[in-house]
């Protein structure tokens, strides 16, 4: 049995079980017929309350063993002189159980048992079966008590590791909620202020442009057309600085291909991603790269997790009118069609996004998403957003 203190209940049993020992010695020394009786019952006493007082035994598994060896031969020698020392076998069984390990522990039971039987017939006591049945039975109920005993603990310690792992998980899994509410918060809007605010005040300062040039020489209105102008101007600059602000961390320190290496370097695998660029890297707006960049973790996230593959690799294309977007695996591959929940669901507990969420952004930009796969063959994703109008990113 572990020597570890278990719990208070443990420590209230031990000190119960020493009273027993020692009550039964008491037993055995008043019904004892000569000296040599009692001086068994000291010495076996002595050795019982070294033990018990002994710090060493209840931190050493080798002391504790010593000890009961010595306490066993005590008895034994206190059985000779007395059949009433069959008694303190019964506590004896719970020490050797509590100090043993169970390989040590119930063959010493065994033998305790047998030598409380034999010293009992070999005073000439007259047999019965309850010579027999009193010590057997007593090391059944003292084996079934403890085993069951750390049964029962062992499923107590399980479960309070489960739930400090569920305490922690939950913990865990609101922070993760927490961060992803922001960066969604975040992302939206940066979306809002440049589809609505900053395209808005690129579009005034298009028709101040216009109206200044419509304007005849040394019209008075000329210079408030020019300070609307200059006024919309730097508001569209503020405006931009706000959506730089809101951008999401992963695209503040570069650009969206360098975002993306930094994916595929900091994914630990199996399997091995690489990144590559084609065409001549041009800047896109904010919800441009944030879309390409989301998609682009969802579906390495997906291969990660689900496709078994020993390699992918992410490539953006820059085209004269579109850019794209592939993420090519050589896993296990799926049917299209018949997507599992936990593959293409819109969003999962796990925090990622799914195969319809991918294609609603690419849609919500006026792109398209396919997924080319089947059994065995690897799948790839593929995203294609049309080039922007330079005039209206600005």
């Amino acid at each position: 049995m572990d020597l570890r203190q278990h719990s208070p209940v443990v420590v209230t049993l031990r000190l119960c079980l020493y009273a027993l020992f020692a009550g039964l010695l008491a037993l055995v020394a008043a019904r004892a017929h000569g000296p040599a009786t009692v001086a068994a019952v000291l010495g076996t006493g002595a050795v019982f309350a070294a033990g018990a007082l002994s710090p060493a035994v209840r931190r050493s598994r080798r002391a504790s063993a010593v000890w009961l060896a010595v306490l066993s031969a005590s008895w034994l020698v206190l059985l000779v002189f007395s059949p009433d020392a069959l008694w303190a076998a019964f506590p004896l069984y719970f020490l050797q159980l509590h100090l043993l390990p169970v390989r040590w522990g119930l063959p010493a039971v065994a033998a305790t048992a047998a030598a409380a039987i034999a010293g009992f017939i070999g005073h000439g006591e007259r047999v019965n079966p309850g010579a027999f049945i009193g010590p057997l039975l007593g090391a059944a109920v003292a084996v079934a008590t403890v085993l069951g005993y750390e049964a029962l603990y062992r499923e107590s310690e399980r479960r309070r590791e489960l739930i400090e792992e569920l305490v922690a998980t939950r913990a865990e899994l609101a922070d993760a909620e927490r961060a992803a509410g922001t960066l969604a918060e975040r992302e939206r809007l940066a979306r809002e202020i440049h589809d609505t605010l900053a395209q808005g005040l690129s579009s005034i300062q298009l028709l101040l442009r216009a109206a200044q040039r419509t304007l005849p020489d040394g019209s008075p209105a000329a210079g408030h057309v020019e300070q609307a102008r200059a006024t919309a101007q730097d508001n569209l600059a503020e405006a931009r600085r706000f959506v730089h602000a809101l951008t999401p961390p992963d695209l503040e320190r570069g650009s969206l291909a360098g975002a993306l290496a930094r994916l595929c370097e900091k994914t630990a695998g199996p399997p091995a991603v690489r990144f590559s660029v084609s065409g001549a890297p041009a800047e896109l707006p904010t919800p441009y790269e944030v879309a390409l960049l989301r998609i682009a973790q969802s579906a390495l996230g997906n291969t990660l997790r689900h496709a078994r593959a020993g390699r992918a690799e992410i490539t953006l294309s820059f085209m004269d009118t579109a850019v794209a977007l592939d993420v090519v695996d050589d896993g296990v591959g799926f049917v299209p069609g018949a997507v599992p929940a936990a593959v293409g669901g819109s969003a999962r507990a796990d925090g990622g996004f799914g195969l319809p969420a991918m294609r609603s952004r690419a849609q919500a930009l006026g792109g398209t998403l396919t997924v080319e796969s089947s059994p065995g063959q690897g799948t790839a994703v593929a995203v294609t957003l049309p080039r922007p109008d330079p005039r209206r990113a600005a």
